[in-house]
């Protein structure tokens, strides 16, 4: 098991009780979409925003390992390193 940090805008913090910085414990090779999955247990309206209902990220949300998007890595099999910092950001619009 090794810790990451996972941030979030305040806009997604209401989806995990109003927490804008976690700490994961995870096994070593676990995967962003493992982490999602735990993370979806523990906070269902977050797995809600986060993800469609096939499992995959929506599309106006994106997800940074260390400063890259992980769409341009293994998308949700990227595997998260000892001490990695994960960030989720969700796209806002108005009119």
């Amino acid at each position: 098991m090794h810790a990451i940090i996972i941030e979030v805008p305040s806009v997604l913090a209401t989806t995990l009780g109003g927490n804008r910085k976690l700490e994961a414990h995870i096994p070593t090779g676990a995967s962003i979409g493992s982490l999602l999955d735990d993370l979806g247990e523990a906070y269902p309206l977050f797995a809600r925003r986060v993800r469609d209902e096939r499992g995959q990220v929506r599309r106006f949300v994106n997800i940074f390992i260390d400063h890259d998007n992980i769409r341009a890595l293994q998308g949700l099999d990227t595997v998260l390193l000892p001490g990695s910092t994960v960030m989720i950001m969700q796209s806002v619009a108005g009119g």
